[in-house]
């Protein structure tokens, strides 16, 4: 994977040095609620680095790291995709960071990968990060319903959004 440059960020592929700073990211309050995690955030990233199936990208900001977004595929013929995860530092939030890091990794997944459609999953509830994706051009699907386990230990819905290549807002 090639570093990628947004108009804001650089999306770099994530290294073991980055973790640290990552697992601060991960364990502030507003991040915790939404990306899920063990007592050990530094074991997970870890773990994530580890996975070939999942692809890991600091997002980084005036040279400093803010953030990660990663993603997977599916690359059976009949349903070949992407999907996307992102998370930034809170104190970045509102400016614009997150839309670019989402629209850049996105162009290079359609320009470089060849994917015809990518998928994401926010909460139901967290409209700023749906509005985020919006801005990118991804569409709601539909609500799943009971998605995922929150920290709360209750069961939470999901928003499945997409985006075909032809509607990337460039």
């Amino acid at each position: 994977m090639t570093v990628l440059h947004g108009a804001l960020v650089v999306l770099r592929p994530t290294v073991t040095e980055d973790v640290t700073a990552l697992a601060a990211i991960r364990a502030t309050p507003e991040v915790r609620a939404r990306w899920k995690g063990g007592d050990d955030l530094e074991a997970d990233i870890a773990a994530n680095l580890d996975d070939p199936d999942c692809h890991c990208l600091t997002v980084e900001y005036q040279q400093g790291i803010i953030g990660m977004i990663q993603w997977y595929s599916e690359e059976d013929p009949d349903y070949r995709h992407a999907g996307i995860d992102v998370f930034l530092e809170p104190t970045v939030h509102g400016n614009g960071l997150g839309t670019d890091a989402v629209r850049t990794l996105a162009r290079h997944l359609i320009d470089a990968y060849g994917y015809h459609r990518l998928v994401i999953d926010p909460a139901a509830d967290n409209t700023a990060a749906i509005r985020c994706y919006e801005k990118v051009g991804f569409r709601p699907v539909g609500i799943m319903r009971q998605y995922e386990r929150g920290p709360d230990d209750t069961w939470h819905d999901g928003l499945l959004m997409d985006l075909l290549a032809t509607e990337l807002t460039r």
